[in-house]
């Protein structure tokens, strides 16, 4: 029972509480003095305040059966001990409820209405009465149960004792007082609607104004909150002034280092020599001597990076070009190129990007002696889609010239976007070859080029157009604007690409054809176009990580060939380092809770892999198991070699060692001896279903020397009569049966769980007569 603690309460501060009928009996339990800490005593004092309210047991004899029954069929079915308690009522509760679901179901049955017409049921129930085991059930309009409830209040403030004064009658909405007192507070009970409680319109309530201090506090707590956030506005404010003005982006032309092609190749380990043939309009690369040089590059702080020349004088460091540079700075994506750096000293203003060493996607597509099936077409162009999905969602908001040689691989085969952003930097070409001019804009939207210049949605659906044509590029890997039969100059190329589906799926000629559209607004943005390349791309990305893989592969001839003997060297290594590990140990079933093969791993074996020389060692107690099936050699002579796996069928194991586990070591090898012995007992021999095999098991405990014999070929061996006796405990045994010695059965003994029978005095070789023991098994609840 739990009891509200008030000071200085009023009329109208009592506190009324619903008994859980799982909670604490009333009667007795309150009676509680203060020698118990933290209980009833700080209640007495005040307990005469709270009233409880609990549910009225029905005292007809149906629920005085219903109860009898409940709590013996509780133990004789489900072990429950219950007691005579309100807890019970639930139960009849549950039983009512169940009893009205019935009787309406049957009403509605009769009707001829349908048994899964919830609605129908439901309404039946309202205002409906039954005698049921709890007495009367009557359910009101809201299908609610009238519920009847006691009152308790405390009778004796000393004792703390509680007594029942009224009976509230659900049916009739009304409480029946039993003529007991109520000890209440100030004599009478407390007013229905108490002033300033209830009606904070009352007249009577003081409504005392707020005081000046009040006012101050709020005011200063308002006055600082504002103080706060201008603070931290002009924090953010100055911070980014700083950062402006720090020019973290800068580099000076002499912190850059260059040298010849093949010094900058050999560190960035790429070492192709691409096909000559090039697209229908000239491929963009540069090549120097037998090494391809896929962008200038050159080392800054150690690292190999890409360098942009920049057609022009100089560059104006407005507050634009300010925030050009820092917002690049601050763009940080897998599928990006990272912005290192510019360099703005004249004449040499560039900018400083993350070299990628595979090359453009357009020099990838022109190298024929890269295959490139489907699964790792889609995987780049999802990454086209990803890279750009996330520059129209950042403050950039737009590539503006994306094509084929702007989207370079770096060493992992990721495919990243590059030349995005700082548009203050970027040179208009209208001074190029006319050809190269040409070429350059096949990727370009026709809006764009007739406008030059789109606000940001215009510009986002122009990079949409240049994807379209990307993703032709890819499919038939002839070229942008590619038409079979046809060798037209760029000038010429005045309609769409081919999407002939005979090359590829009719979903992706869908895609080119939404992207390249003539009117902006029918093509997608990339949000939908990453959900499309996720639908038709079945296989998943499982697949294209090992389409990768397989793509580095047939990419081999490009690796340098220092990283591919390092690499056989370490393969090498770790072949040596397995095959010493299982020379020295089989492969054991660590099902049966034997730590053997484990710890050998984890100690003998890594002393030898490193190097160090394993020391024998003498261990006082372990216990070894022998086994042999019986009948091998003929059942292995009438089978054929396709049907019999192995001709060994004698085996060894042993526990305790290398690393001491006190007497455990015993129960260890016998719960793995009952164990395999039931396994054998349900085995069946596939070409021989009828026959059984005959496992005969032998277990000795007592002292051993192990260590590793051998320098080439390395055993870990044991060492000691122990191990001369285990095996003629096994070879004295019988089939199906488990031999124990009397030094096994005096450890076992120590557990206290294992049966055991006396075999008697046996003749062994070498050994004379031993008493020895049959293991029967192992008791579950010692």
């Amino acid at each position: 029972m739990q009891l509200a603690q008030q000071e200085n309460l009023t009329n109208g501060d009592y506190v009324f509480f619903y008994l859980d009928v799982f909670g604490e009996s009333l009667r007795g339990d309150s009676a509680r003095d203060s020698s118990s800490p933290g209980r009833r005593a700080p209640a007495r004092t005040q307990g005469c305040m709270v009233l409880v309210i609990t549910y009225y047991e029905p005292q007809n004899p149906e629920y005085q059966h219903f109860q009898t029954q409940l709590i013996l069929r509780a133990k004789q079915k489900f072990g429950v001990q219950l007691n005579y308690s309100l807890m019970n009522l639930v139960a009849g509760c549950f039983y009512d409820g169940m009893l009205l679901y019935a009787m309406v179901l049957n009403e509605t049955l009769r009707e001829g209405g349908s048994k899964k017409n919830a609605t129908h049921i439901i309404e039946k129930m309202r205002d409906r009465k039954f005698q049921g085991v709890t007495g009367l059930v009557s359910m009101d309009s809201n299908n609610d149960r009238d519920t009847d409830f006691n009152l308790w209040a405390m009778s004796d403030p000393k004792t703390g004792k509680y007594e029942v004064v009224g009976h509230y009658s659900g049916v009739e909405k009304q409480i029946h007082w039993l003529g007991r007192p109520i000890p209440w507070v100030k004599g009478a009970p407390p007013l229905d609607n108490p002033p300033c409680v209830f009606d904070v319109d009352d007249p009577s309530c003081d409504k005392t104004p707020l005081s000046m201090l009040a006012i101050v506090a709020l005011g200063t707590g308002l006055t600082f909150v504002m103080f706060g956030i201008s603070s931290f506005l002009i924090f953010r404010k100055l911070m980014l002034e700083k950062e402006l003005a720090s020019m973290l982006w800068r580099i000076r032309w002499d912190e850059l280092q260059f040298g010849s092609p093949e010094r900058y190749h050999k560190a960035a380990g790429s070492r192709l020599t691409l096909s000559l043939r090039g697209s229908s309009y000239g491929s963009l690369m540069t090549t120097h001597g037998k090494y391809q040089i896929f962008a200038n590059t050159g080392h800054f702080k150690g690292n190999v990076v890409a360098i942009k020349h920049i057609n022009k004088k100089r560059i104006e460091l407005t507050r634009q070009v300010l925030f050009e540079l820092k917002h690049m700075r601050d763009i940080q994506f897998n599928h990006l190129t990272r912005f290192i750096g510019a360099c703005i000293d004249p004449p040499n203003i560039c900018i400083i990007t993350e070299y990628c060493p595979r090359g453009s996607l357009q020099d990838v597509l022109e190298n024929e002696s890269i295959n490139l099936d489907w699964m790792f077409r889609y995987s780049l162009i999802n990454d086209i889609v990803k890279g750009m999905a996330f520059l129209h969602n950042s403050i950039i908001g737009h590539h503006g010239s994306l094509k084929s040689s702007n989207c370079v691989v770096d060493s992992r085969f990721v495919l990243k976007i590059t030349d995005y952003g700082l548009a203050s930097f970027r040179s208009p070409s209208d001074n190029e070859d006319t050809h190269a001019l040409y070429a350059k804009k096949l990727w370009t939207a026709p809006e764009l080029l007739q406008k030059g210049h789109l606000p940001t949605p215009g510009m986002q659906k122009a990079d949409v157009y240049s994807f379209g044509i990307i993703v032709q590029e890819v499919a038939l890997r002839n070229g942008p604007f590619y038409i079979e039969g046809m060798d037209l100059s760029p000038k010429e190329a005045l309609f769409r690409p081919s999407i002939d589906i005979g090359v590829h799926s009719e979903e992706l000629a869908v895609l080119m054809e939404r992207c390249w559209a003539q009117e902006p607004a029918e093509r997608p943005d990339f949000s939908q176009i990453k959900i499309f390349i996720r639908r038709f791309n079945k296989e998943g990305s499982t697949s294209i990580l090992d389409n990768l893989l397989s793509r580095m592969e047939q990419y081999a001839n490009n690796l340098e060939k220092l990283v591919e003997e390092r690499t056989q060297a370490y393969l090498e290594e770790k072949r040596k380092a397995e095959n010493l590990l299982y020379q020295i140990l089989p492969q054991g079933n660590s099902r049966f809770g034997v730590e053997l093969t484990t710890l050998l791993a984890s100690s003998v074996a890594e002393q030898l892999k490193r190097g160090e020389t394993v020391r024998a060692e003498a261990f006082d107690s372990v216990t070894i198991y022998f086994s042999d099936i019986v009948g091998f050699t003929a059942l292995s002579a009438e089978s054929t070699p396709m049907q019999v796996e192995t001709i060994g069928d004698a085996y060894m194991v042993v526990s305790g060692l290398p690393v001491r586990n006190g007497k455990l070591h015993a129960r260890e090898i016998v719960r793995m001896a009952l164990a395999l012995l039931e396994a054998v007992k349900t085995f069946k021999i596939r070409h021989r279903p009828n026959d059984q095999l005959h496992l005969r098991i032998g277990i000795h405990t007592g002292p051993v020397c192990a260590g590793v014999v051998g320098l080439k070929m390395p055993r870990y061996c044991l060492f000691g009569d122990t191990v001369n006796t285990a095996s003629r405990m096994e070879s004295n045994g019988q089939a199906l049966k488990i031999h124990v010695s009397s030094a096994t059965k005096e450890v076992l003994d120590e557990f206290g769980c294992f049966e055991l029978e006396l075999r008697g005095d046996v003749e062994m070789k070498g050994k004379g007569k031993m008493r020895t023991y049959w293991l029967l098994g192992e008791r579950k609840d010692p």
